[in-house]
């Protein structure tokens, strides 16, 4: 039997769908929740899908266009199972984060604005480090680990290889007034020693159960560790 199957893995999306300053819809940039959301469940592993508000996670409307249609994209939008899963998340202050093996977030703008400061999901990603079980981010998902704390007080990220979407990224897809704050400076400004490859290649670095991504080309490489984390941690 595959292993796998045992294993449960929790997704943490996105409730806010509108950045206040320029009205334009925001989301879930929806490769990088396809992409390992297949890679999941064609190894027969468990997913829950969770997310501040509940409900339907909003999709980031510029990341269904064609050109950023990736084959998992596709399949997404063929997939009314993927789809429903993505319109009924569970609240994520209904999750118990010790039922879960790995908890992983997508990005998107979206998850900028409503993580950072959410208390379910900062004792989430607490819970899970504090652990020794996956934590993954792709994107401009580590935002969420903004306000995080390690057991020593002091911020999680500090002195931890971290990787994320990068300011010249941001700045070439003219969307530096769509954050609220640069990820690639937050970063750098909690300590973290801020990890990055060519732009829109795929990049990802671990340290320790620690694992992040910086684009939505990463979140395949994202998910890749994650099975292999928790391969090698039977």
């Amino acid at each position: 039997m595959n292993n796998m199957q045992t294993k449960k893995v929790l997704i943490v999306v996105t409730s806010f769908d509108e950045i206040p300053v320029t009205h334009t819809k925001t989301g879930i940039w929806i490769e990088e929740f396809a992409a390992p959301y297949f890679l999941f469940t064609d190894q027969g592993v468990a997913l829950t899908i969770a997310s501040p508000k509940g409900g339907k996670a909003p999709i980031d409307p510029k990341s269904t266009r064609p050109d950023f249609s990736t084959a998992s994209v596709k399949r997404f939008f063929a997939d009314p199972v993927a789809q429903e899963r993505l319109n009924h998340t569970v609240p994520l202050t209904d999750v118990n984060p010790k039922e879960f093996d790995a908890v992983y977030y997508p990005g998107g703008h979206g998850p900028m604005w409503d993580l950072p400061q959410n208390a379910k999901s900062i004792e989430i990603i607490e819970y899970f480090y504090n652990a020794n079980k996956p934590v993954a981010l792709v994107c401009h998902a580590p935002a969420a680990l903004k306000n995080v704390k390690a057991k020593n007080g002091e911020l999680l990220v500090k002195g931890k290889k971290v990787a994320g979407f990068t300011n010249s990224e941001e700045i070439a897809g003219q969307s530096t007034k769509e954050v609220p704050f640069l990820l690639e400076d937050m970063l750098k400004e909690n300590g973290a020693d801020y990890q990055k490859g060519a732009d829109w290649q795929p990049f990802a670095v671990s340290d320790g159960v620690l694992i992040t991504g910086q684009n939505p080309a990463s979140s395949e490489l994202v998910a890749e560790k994650i099975i292999g984390a928790l391969k090698s941690a039977e």
